[in-house]
């Protein structure tokens, strides 16, 4: 193996080991599936790899695999749109501040989003990309981006927060 090729291989094995879960967790939260996800993942490496020395020179490796990311996802659902995702997921990752109960509410209002939404969940909240960058990332407009996540924000809302809360009670 000539030096070039170990160094290119160690460079992207040190990428791929201080990206991976949060990879691994984007495709979890577009697709629902942890399995499913990690075969988006694993697409996205491997194309990734090939491109390597063209893309640890880019400005910006992160964003050139959350978009690999994404890319696969959509090509994952373009040729399964009829496949079902599990209605239980087992292996979520919960945030540290949430019960159990409330990451449940949570996975499930988040499943409940359309496609669309859910991208846009995704990329500015996990993310905490800028409107620009989303709309960059998934090939929108900037409208787009913010009609989406108010429309998002609006469903996850009135999924989440309790009647009472909201005066609907009273």
């Amino acid at each position: 193996m000539a030096v070039g090729t170990r160094r290119r291989d160690a460079e992207f094995t040190e990428f791929v080991v201080s990206r991976r879960v949060r990879l691994h967790r984007t495709a979890y939260l577009m697709c629902g599936d942890p399995h499913r996800a990690e075969d988006i993942v694993q697409q996205a490496l491997a194309k990734l790899y090939v491109s390597w020395p063209r893309v640890r020179r880019a400005e910006s490796v992160d964003a050139y695999a959350r978009r690999s990311v994404l890319n696969a996802f959509l090509d994952d659902g373009a040729r399964s749109s009829r496949r079902e995702v599990a209605a239980e997921i087992e292996d979520r990752a919960q945030p540290d501040r949430l019960s159990h109960e409330d990451a449940d509410a949570l996975w499930d209002a988040l499943r409940e989003l359309p496609p669309g939404q859910r991208r846009v969940v995704v990329l500015r909240h996990y993310w905490g990309l800028s409107v620009e960058e989303t709309a960059a990332d998934l090939g929108i407009s900037t409208g787009t981006v913010k009609s989406q996540t108010a429309a998002a924000l609006t469903r996850l809302r009135g999924a989440l927060v309790p009647a009472d809360v909201t005066g609907e009670n009273r």
